[in-house]
């Protein structure tokens, strides 16, 4: 995959405010010159803010941009500033002419990684799920079973009166998926048969290691994955 700096010449953009204009040409230059889609990817339009009335905020970490990178067409751009909103499901850019959050079309990236090294990625399919939206997943474990999670943020009214009326409640899910298809991961029991093992055959793998589904749902998961991986049979799908 091709691999583009993105943003470096603009890290300068935010500590130098002297002669702005000039250096705001120069480095419009740069960002077409770096950008081959330059057009397509700015036209997601300007980011609208959450109401300040809603208590804490849509997005995955925090409110602040954090270098990350961006995968579209094949091509992997560094150091971009990013935000995820969880709640619309849309990734953020910052434009360093106009100084604005700036959305990037939805439809054009492939994948991106925060500045933690979370990774997402655009799994088609899974309309049925509601909070699916633009079809962006963490990426927890990469093999030929892969473990996703859909960590999203709905808003619920507020109970107090006050400031704010209504505040951000984020959420998780965790989906296997093999194949272009999805297994909702609610229940132990579901999760060992959609693998296709048994339950003796887990009880001794996890024996010892103080795993519960209960108490670490995420490390349990990736675990019945490590075991189905490590069968030497062939996986041809999930078992209904």
């Amino acid at each position: 995959m091709l691999k583009i700096y993105f943003f470096t010449p603009f890290l300068l953009f935010f500590i130098v405010t002297a002669n702005a204009f000039a250096q705001s040409q120069s480095y419009l230059t740069l960002y077409k010159e770096q950008l081959p889609y330059f057009q397509e990817l700015i036209t997601g339009g300007q980011y609208k803010e959450p109401p300040l009335n809603y208590e804490g905020d849509p997005y995955h970490l925090d409110r602040k941009f954090g270098e990350g990178t961006l995968s579209i067409n094949k091509i992997r751009y560094t150091d971009v500033p990013l935000l995820y909103d969880a709640h619309a499901d849309l990734v953020i850019t910052f434009h360093p002419i106009y100084r604005q959050k700036i959305l990037i079309k939805p439809e054009k990236i492939e994948e991106f990684q925060l500045i933690d090294g979370s990774i997402f990625r655009k799994f088609p399919g899974n309309k049925s799920y509601v909070p699916n939206r633009n079809g962006f997943y963490k990426v927890l474990q990469d093999g030929e079973i892969k473990v996703l999670m859909k960590h999203y943020k709905y808003t619920e009214p507020t109970r107090e009166v006050g400031k704010y009326t209504h505040r951000f409640v984020g959420k998780s899910d965790y989906f296997y998926w093999h194949s272009d298809e999805f297994v909702l991961v609610r229940k132990k029991n579901q999760a060992i048969k959609s693998l296709g093992l048994s339950k003796r055959e887990v009880r001794k793998h996890v024996k010892g290691k103080s795993l519960y589904f209960s108490m670490d749902k995420e490390k349990y998961i990736l675990e019945l994955v490590s075991l189905r991986e490590s069968v030497a049979d062939t996986f041809n799908g999930f078992v209904k």
